[in-house]
């Protein structure tokens, strides 16, 4: 079955903007077609490793066939291509980061992934993108993310600086 979906990217380390466009030209041979792009936030770091840089971050719509744990499987598949090693310190800085964040209607729970993502409606810098792609998003269960942005604290700092990454056509 085809899905539409939603992945955030993130990257503190090295060319930043080189490693979210690589994860970008990487997807599609994943199984995973890149539809739009975000613009791209700098973004204050948060969790567990507050010093250190900032962050480059977008949001990516999807389409695809593939079910919950191969997308994720896609998506860590192109982290390492691209130089993350697993595993590692929660939060720590990474070349890339990419995060599956919404599977169209779909609610799904494994101990590997959760959907949607467990900090979709928490976190600052994936609501601002997702909104961009689409201002009237909701989860599965009706939530709306633009009232779950609106009543955030403004204290995480989320910057657009740069156009969106090339989509492959």
């Amino acid at each position: 079955m085809r899905r539409v979906g939603h992945l955030g990217l993130g990257s503190n380390v090295g060319d930043r903007r080189a490693h979210l466009q690589a994860a970008v030209d990487a997807l599609p041979r994943r199984g995973v077609r890149v539809l739009a792009s975000s613009s791209t936030y700098d973004t204050d770091p948060v969790g567990e490793v507050l010093d250190q840089r900032s962050f480059l971050n977008a949001c990516l719509r999807i389409e695809t066939e593939l079910e919950p744990e191969e997308l994720l499987d896609a998506c860590k598949a192109v982290e390492l291509q691209l130089g993350r090693p697993p595993g590692g310190r929660r939060h720590a800085p990474r070349p890339i980061d990419v995060d599956v964040l919404l599977l169209g209607d779909l609610t799904f729970a494994s101990e590997r992934l959760c959907l949607p993502h467990e900090q979709v409606l928490a976190r600052r810098f994936v609501l601002v993108p997702l909104l961009e792609l689409d201002f009237g998003l909701r989860t599965p269960t009706g939530e709306s993310l633009a009232e779950a942005l609106a009543v955030l604290p403004v204290d995480e700092g989320v910057r657009r600086v740069g156009a969106p990454l090339a989509v492959p056509r």
